[in-house]
């Protein structure tokens, strides 16, 4: 009996939160991506979409069923219906309650209804909850906006970055459907456009949405699309002598096998697939996605290959993980080896690309020893190893249809995990541009973006709202790199198998900051007092230009976070913001809600533990918590910044902060 008590705590945690306002990012938080009550789903799915307080829409309709096709909608609406369980006066008000909702939403959005589109499939869901009808409609329209791609016409982008994500993931099943003609669209195009509605049985798709809305992420689809498909590879592949209409047909009927039992460990599997995925390209496309922006910064249609952004590659090699199922690069160069020599990452691997052409053996003797020098890389656990290979060519045409020849060889080959750097050398140029120490061998004379004919790299979106973290990140590497300049100077392969010589950046200030001792003789880092320290010069770093926008559910996932808050950010004027503080094992990360941007956060602050000197609590209110950096001045700490947080959870929060820290200097003492 106490299992089945524990086993159900999180139901009586969830009418509670539904008691207060809460979030989907709170409901996550509480359910887990667990199959909801009945009785509780309607209130949920109203939260997640965010349409509790929208209100009756329907009040505008007009009730003229007018549209040019209307006799269509009604025939499919009564074609739909006849096959439910429904007595038949049950039946009449779900045909009625269907083309009204249809006819209002196309009327209100200027759209025509066609056939096969997946709307009254994606309506039978949310009739189930036995919710009104204008709450029909609001929960309607709020998944097309929200969940469904807009670009699911033929030949769009959907379809193209569903088929990239197959080839990094699976480049043999890829190939083979590329061999018979088959792409994305030919069968997945209903999966798009109902959320699977069209293809699973009932208890299947409302178990996948109660999973699908509390993640609050719009691009999990394709995941979920992609489990579908490598899941059924050995089926596919061994269809290879069947004609091309029996295999479409068998990968558009995948869903129809899934059991409601099935769903978690689906969504659990997409969830992996997510994690072993470099997510800058996702970031790049969401907008013209769901948003149905014309102009992308990745022609994905073009693309060779996945595209890995600048901010991405430089943040993932400053970066340090013990987790195994997350990206990490090993950098491969293919630039010809005097551009290698004028300047490069000291973590990248060289493949001469004029090798392919010129000296066929000597290149495959390369490709060898790049290969031989990744595993070395990876069982050493060194930072510049992983399995996932970026390349990465000049950014100039007359170089890069080189590096493409390579990328293409190792794509052949099924090689899995292979991406390419967007821009090449040119926009790693650009964006290392005020700290250019951190490339290795640099030579201003022969580098190609220093000379005079060194054209201007248009910055995607996506690079341009990033670049908020390139200071501290970049400021990060090049010390590191400043402070080891005796050791970049040895070979790349003395460098994989040695990590003791790896000159990447560290995570923790270095020995000579002394943080072994920064608590000593000095008050408790934790200490609850009136919060008096003289703040009235301090600067307050908020630069909003420089901000970076994601997704809260996304980022709470990462492997990094070791817990979250929500709560509230206090600014010294008094405002506050609706935030989650987020802690890793070496950094204290605030996200602040976007109102407007369901789902959405700006990333405010980001700071290293070691940099903790003081926790404060006001007596009087004891869930405000100040955390204030700066250096030990003598006897005293010299405050040179604070964040202050409203924190519900406060002591939790503070225990886990100061535990945190408490680690860091255990281990730096060992």
């Amino acid at each position: 009996m106490a299992l089945n008590d524990d086993d159900n705590r999180w139901i009586v945690e969830l009418e509670n939160a539904l008691l207060e306002e809460c979030s989907a990012t709170d409901i996550y938080c509480v359910c887990k991506g667990k199959p909801l009550p009945e009785n509780l789903r309607p209130e949920v799915w109203q939260i997640c979409l965010d349409v509790r307080d929208k209100g009756n829409q329907l009040d505008h309709f007009n009730e003229v069923y007018d549209l040019s096709n209307q006799a269509v909608l009604r025939e499919d609406c009564k074609n739909f219906v006849a096959k439910l369980g429904n007595d038949e006066e049950e039946k009449i008000q779900v045909i009625s309650d269907l083309e009204s909702i249809i006819t209002f939403y196309c009327k209100s959005r200027n759209i025509p209804y066609s056939r096969e589109n997946g709307w009254i499939e994606l309506l039978l869901p949310i009739l189930t909850l036995k919710v009104p009808k204008s709450t029909t409609y609001n929960l309607f329209e709020a998944i097309r906006d929200t969940f469904i791609p807009q670009s699911c016409e033929k030949n769009g982008n959907s379809f193209h970055i569903l088929r990239l994500l197959l080839l990094y993931h699976d480049p043999e099943l890829c190939s083979f459907l590329d061999s018979k003609r088959i792409t994305p669209e030919y069968y997945c195009l209903f999966w798009f456009q109902s959320l699977f509605a069209a293809t699973c049985s009932l208890p299947v798709v409302i178990n996948m949405w109660d999973y699908y809305f509390q993640q609050s992420d719009p691009f999990f689809i394709f995941f979920l699309s992609l489990i579908m498909v490598v899941n059924a590879r050995d089926q596919i592949i061994s269809m290879k002598e069947d004609n091309r209409e029996n295999i479409v047909t068998a990968l558009s009927n995948m869903p129809c096998a899934l059991e409601a039992d099935d769903v978690a460990d689906f969504c659990s599997l997409a969830q992996y697939y997510a994690l072993k995925t470099p997510t800058s390209f996702r970031n790049d496309l969401m907008q013209v996605i769901y948003n149905g922006y014309n102009e992308s910064p990745v022609l994905v249609s073009q693309a060779l290959c996945l595209p890995v952004s600048v901010h991405e590659l430089v943040e993932n090699i400053a970066r340090e993980t013990t987790n195994i199922d997350s990206v990490r690069f090993f950098l491969v160069d293919c630039r010809p080896v005097e551009q290698y020599n004028a300047g490069h990452l000291p973590t990248a691997f060289h493949l001469d690309c004029n090798l392919m052409l010129q000296e066929p053996s000597a290149f495959s003797t390369a490709v060898q020893g790049l290969l031989n020098a990744q595993k070395q890389a990876i069982a050493h656990n060194s930072s510049a190893g992983g399995e996932h290979l970026c390349f990465l060519g000049s950014g100039r045409n007359e170089e890069d249809q080189y590096t493409h020849m390579i990328v293409a060889s190792f794509l052949q080959k099924h090689t899995q995990y292979v991406s390419l750097l967007t821009g090449g050398y040119l926009a790693l140029h650009d964006y290392l541009a005020d700290n250019l120490n951190y490339m290795q061998d640099h030579n201003l004379k022969q580098c190609i973006a220093c000379g005079p004919m060194y054209p201007v790299i248009a910055q995607g979106p996506s690079d341009t709202k990033l670049k908020k973290e390139k200071g501290d990140l970049i400021g990060k590497i090049s010390a590191a790199m400043r402070s080891k300049s005796a050791e970049v100077t040895g070979k790349l392969i003395d460098y994989i198998v040695n990590p003791t010589n790896s000159p990447l950046p560290e995570r923790h200030v270095s020995s000579s900051d002394k943080i072994g001792k920064r608590y000593r003789n000095v008050a408790p880092v934790f200490s609850i007092d009136d919060d008096h320290d003289n703040l009235a010069n301090l600067e307050m770093l908020d630069d909003e230009d420089d901000r970076e926008t994601v997704n809260i559910q996304s980022y709470l996932k990462r492997p990094e976070v070791i817990q979250h808050f929500p709560c509230h950010e206090v600014q010294l004027n008094g405002s506050m913001f609706k935030s989650h503080l987020i802690v890793t094992d070496s950094e204290l990360i605030v996200l602040r809600e976007i109102p407007d941007w369901k789902g959405t956060a700006e990333l405010i602050v980001k700071r290293p533990l070691s940099a903790i000197v003081k926790i404060t609590a006001r007596k009087r209110q004891p869930e405000l918590i100040t955390f204030k950096y700066g250096v030990p001045d003598g006897e005293e700490l010299r405050i040179s910044d604070l964040d202050r947080f409203l924190i519900p959870n406060a002591d939790k929060a503070t225990k886990v902060v100061s535990d945190q820290i408490l680690k860091q200097l255990t281990a730096k003492e060992q």
